[in-house]
């Protein structure tokens, strides 16, 4: 969607790249300004623990696009496939400090999700602040701290 628009932006959209903030607004604002849900990312910008889709290219996964804010949560599958899960450990160079997290796929576990969201970017967009940093409980300023 993004690459068939004619719109001028910082960077131009790429598969396998993140969404910019920018890019972001964009989608938003195709389609009509309102809430966006975005599926199925390109798994090379993805954790290890993302279930796998069929395609081999993309991730089990969402993100919550909302206006002026951009992303606002985001979630996804986790792959609870053992040999996939292993061949994305040992891609990432990560198969012996994580092998505890094997074992939980190895010793059992029912196939779970999850997903965050950011409280000061909601706050941010329920309540129409144009600055995040006005959201923050603990204001930070320069020089505010003495080390």
């Amino acid at each position: 969607m993004l690459a068939k628009r004619n719109e001028v932006t910082h960077c131009k959209p790429q598969w396998g790249h993140d969404l910019s903030k920018e890019h972001e607004q964009l989608v938003v604002k195709h389609y009509g300004g309102v809430p966006v849900f975005v599926t199925d990312w390109p798994k090379s910008i993805k954790p290890f623990y993302m279930r796998g889709n069929d395609d081999k290219k993309t991730v089990a996964c969402f993100d919550l696009l909302v206006p002026k804010v951009g992303e606002l949560c985001g979630g996804s599958l986790r792959e609870e496939r053992l040999r996939l899960l292993e061949t994305s450990l040992k891609k990432a160079g990560l198969a012996d400090t994580l092998s505890w997290y094997l074992d939980l796929r190895r010793y059992g576990g029912a196939p779970t999700g999850g997903y965050g969201i950011g409280f000061e970017r909601y706050l941010q967009w329920s309540l129409g602040i144009q600055n995040i940093k006005d959201t923050l409980p603990f204001p930070r300023w320069a020089h505010h701290c003495d080390l």
